[in-house]
């Protein structure tokens, strides 16, 4: 329980303050090889999946039964404000600030899924999310601004990166995810996936709470169906 409580508090310093990460971007912005499990995963929940091909630079997963609390959709031009603003919509909710004035864990990966904007002064529009803990799922508690989505079988290529996310680095790692899938049976998958959107919908997890330094996964998600 106070792993848990530590994560939350510190997570929300993190994103009520000011800091966009800049010099702690540059010191984490170092190429990091990840693979496999987030170990972050083995002392908080996350949502369980399969990996069903492992290729260069990626993995293709499938999430089977999982379930998210979501906010509404945040239009900004900034994926660290998007996030943020997102982020403490979900801790007022985990909080107690639902219906059932019911405190919830956390877990993770934070979700921030992103439809970027078609031009280069535009909003983007983030939608940021969490997994709802396995107690919770057969009676979430509905909230004001907050939707419960339970994803079936859901197919997952990822990519996984180091460092503190800034806005500068989800376009970088999308385009490399895009480059590692391109030519496979994954990447005409996400395409048919995705047909008819302006630009490809992604989605940035992050796993570790502000204050860990060391040792940080993030990942690019492209959602599919096969």
């Amino acid at each position: 329980m106070a792993v848990f409580n530590l994560f939350k508090l510190s997570m929300l310093l993190t994103l009520l303050s000011d800091l966009k990460f800049g010099s702690q971007t540059q010191k984490q912005k170092e190429s990091v090889t990840l693979a496999g499990f987030p170990p972050q995963c083995n002392r908080i929940e996350c949502p369980t999946y399969d990996v069903v091909y492992s290729g260069d630079g990626y993995e293709i997963r499938v999430y089977n039964s999982s379930m998210w609390a979501t906010t509404s959709p945040i239009d900004d031009i900034s994926f660290v404000d998007g996030t943020r603003t997102g982020f403490l919509q979900l801790f007022n909710y985990i909080q107690g600030g639902n219906s059932y004035n019911q405190q919830i864990e956390m877990t993770a990966p934070v979700l921030t899924e992103i439809a970027p904007s078609d031009g280069p002064f535009c909003e983007s529009s983030f939608l940021v999310s969490f997994s709802v803990p396995k107690k919770n799922q057969a009676n979430p508690p509905p909230a004001t601004g907050i939707t419960i989505q339970k994803w079936g079988q859901t197919y997952v290529a990822v990519r996984q990166f180091g460092g503190f996310v800034a806005d500068s680095m989800v376009g970088v790692e999308a385009a490399a995810l895009s480059s590692s899938l391109s030519g496979t049976v994954w990447s005409d998958a996400i395409k048919k996936s995705h047909a008819g959107e302006i630009t490809t919908v992604y989605t940035v997890a992050q796993y570790n709470s502000p204050f860990e330094f060391d040792n940080r996964v993030n990942e690019i998600w492209f959602k599919f169906n096969m």
